[in-house]
């Protein structure tokens, strides 16, 4: 696949499109497509098929959801030029099927920023082995330039998933805890406080 399908007059008219409705005030949080206005996809493509994003512009669906999700994280005025600064900014005829896989090793392993960092402890030894198997996968495609086997995929994501639910159950379990232990302190104020009102403290 090879971003706007190797032709810049595709490019030129998607951008062109997006500059509209942002000169227009067009370009909206919440919701994709109605009435003439809507997000960075629905602005785009005049849907919320993030699919078409492959058979129109020849960019990866994923990319799409990536960039959905950044704009509805952005504030203004930086969401208002990010649906254009993101197609600006691929190449015509760009190879882009390894920038996901690239993307998501960077923010798995940012040694700052990264899921690794937040699952250091030993309390999350599962998490932090179910994310390693996740990134091996990830690091295989962009190594072999392809996406592995669906079964690699499969046993890593079942690995992530079984990890997310035990760490799901544990953060349960803790706020649980932590729910009682504020009750008890609750009462043990309480009772405190009936103590010093009858002067026995």
């Amino acid at each position: 696949m090879q971003a706007f399908h190797n032709e810049p007059a595709i490019k030129d008219f998607f951008l062109a499109r997006i500059a509209t409705h942002r000169a227009a005030d067009e370009i909206r949080h919440g919701y994709y497509w109605e009435n003439g206005k809507g997000c960075a996809v629905g602005c785009t493509l005049h849907s919320s098929s993030h699919t078409a994003y492959e058979t129109k512009l020849g960019i990866p669906y994923v990319l799409a959801h990536l960039e959905d999700d950044i704009f509805e994280g952005l504030p203004s005025p930086e969401d208002q030029q990010w649906p254009q600064a993101f197609l600006a900014a691929i190449p015509v005829g760009a190879d882009l099927s390894l920038v996901w896989p690239r993307f998501f090793l960077r923010i798995a392993t940012d040694i700052e920023h990264g899921l690794l960092r937040h699952v250091q402890a030993a309390k999350h030894t599962r998490q932090k082995e179910a994310i390693e198997k996740v990134i091996q996968y990830y690091e295989k495609w962009v190594i072999e330039k392809k996406k592995p086997a669906a079964a690699a995929y499969t046993a890593a994501y079942a690995a992530y998933a079984a990890a997310a639910a035990a760490y799901a159950a544990y953060a349960a379990a803790a706020a649980a805890a932590d729910a009682a232990d504020a009750a008890t302190e609750k009462e043990w104020q309480t009772e405190r406080l009936f103590q010093y009102a009858e002067g026995k403290l």
